[in-house]
């Protein structure tokens, strides 16, 4: 008899402390949180490292009990899949040193349910491509900050990830290009207007495909990135497709220069004259981009004394002594702003 009454006292204390976990997640998803405040919770509750990992985006976070972010992982002493429609979404665990608690495993699926539910009401969603109506919210100087964080969230970003804003022309499907400069973080598209929208946790320059010209956006405010990245696409060329905004400096300056000021500059007149015969536009083009006649030669394939013929012809056409360092900068500036003209 005392046995049993030890094993039933021992149960009651059980079902009691597995009551109280079921209840302190009940509480956290009343509260509406996020990943990173779910793990953190978890942590607190469980007194070791808490994490998640999402299968989809490749996205882990891991909480200490002092509400940190861990550091060195240790191995799991408990783990367990999130599932989400009958599909595992990613997976739950605990780094316990030592053995597991005796309510570990009821933490772990309390852990696991509230997670799935996290992912179900902020994304991320399994496609890239979005509403635009959404993305238009989202990169709009007219709307709120409550707004555009609901917008963001409902496409799948969490409040404590940034957000880079990436102008796109491309001839490839958007969702393609979104995939491959951000493989494994949340991606969205949308077609807005005439230029394609992608918000991204990460854009490197180097993942773009052939085919596509990218202003990349710098600033934390997504409307303001989204301006910035516009700029920085209309710098793009054949040579450089892929423009971040960072990397203009004072040349973005010449995007705020009107139209009719720019049309009556004497140097990017006599661009537009030369403009006609790509040959020179590509000569040009070449040695400006270089700001060396070998390295144009080069690029072009050409010897150097056919770049330099092609340059002393080219500089008594525009009126500039393209050697000099001074007529270097006008002609550099003077091919930017017809561009920028004509874009």
């Amino acid at each position: 008899m005392e046995a049993l009454a030890q094993r039933l006292s021992q149960l009651d204390t059980h079902v009691e402390g597995a009551l109280r976990v079921v209840m302190f997640y009940d509480t956290l998803m009343r509260r509406r949180v996020d990943l990173p405040a779910l793990a953190r919770a978890s942590a607190g509750l469980a007194e070791c490292v808490a994490g998640i990992r999402l299968h989809g985006t490749g996205r882990t976070v891991r909480m200490s009990p002092d509400g940190k972010e861990a550091a060195a992982p240790l191995p799991a002493s408990a783990t367990l899949p999130i599932t989400l429609d009958a599909e595992e979404i990613g997976t739950v665990w605990l780094e316990r040193p030592g053995e597991p608690g005796p309510l570990d495993d009821v933490l772990l699926d309390r852990f696991a349910i509230a997670s799935a539910a996290v992912v179900e009401r902020y994304g991320p969603a399994r496609t890239t491509m979005a509403d635009p109506a959404l993305v238009e919210l989202v990169i709009s100087s007219g709307t709120d900050e409550a707004a555009r964080d609901r917008a963001l969230r409902l496409l799948g970003f969490a409040a404590d990830l940034p957000v880079r804003v990436v102008a796109v022309r491309s001839e490839l499907p958007l969702d393609q290009v979104g995939g491959l400069i951000c493989p494994a973080r949340p991606v969205k598209a949308a077609s807005v207007a005439d230029v394609g929208v992608i918000l991204a946790t990460t854009a490197d320059p180097a993942r773009f495909p052939a085919g596509v010209r990218a202003g990349i956006g710098a600033a934390d405010r997504p409307d303001r990135s989204w301006r910035e990245a516009r700029t920085a696409l209309r710098f793009t060329t054949s040579r450089q497709p892929v423009v971040h905004y960072e990397s203009l400096g004072s040349l973005a300056l010449l995007a705020q220069v009107p139209q009719n000021s720019v049309r009556d500059n004497a140097d990017v007149a006599a661009i537009a004259r030369v403009a006609g015969n790509p040959e020179d536009l590509e000569t040009l083009d070449a040695y400006c981009t270089t700001g060396s006649q070998r390295r144009a030669a080069d690029l072009l394939h050409l010897h150097h004394s056919s770049v330099a013929r092609r340059l002393d012809q080219l500089g008594r056409s525009l009126g500039i002594e393209l050697t000099e360092p001074t007529g270097l900068v006008r002609a550099r500036l003077a091919l930017i702003a017809w561009r920028l003209l004509n874009d």
